[in-house]
């Protein structure tokens, strides 16, 4: 699990890109905290060949759930 929650992008994304790129997960979990970042982490993850599912935990935070196609 990445908590990328206060991070402002492109940290999410660098912290995504480098956690698929070290441990090729078949599965992973992002926390975030704005819309921009929930944004451009579900951007590249579908580029990087994952399916994302978003969950809405509360005052904008989510929970997105990374899949591999």
């Amino acid at each position: 699990m990445i908590d990328a929650r206060g991070l402002s992008c492109p940290l999410p994304v660098i912290k995504t890109k480098q956690a698929i790129e070290k441990e090729h997960p078949d599965a992973l979990e992002v926390l975030v905290d704005n819309d921009t970042a929930k944004e451009n982490v579900s951007r590249f993850a579908a580029h990087a060949g994952y399916r994302v599912t978003v969950k809405e935990l509360e005052d904008e935070e989510y929970s997105l759930r990374l899949e591999k196609l």
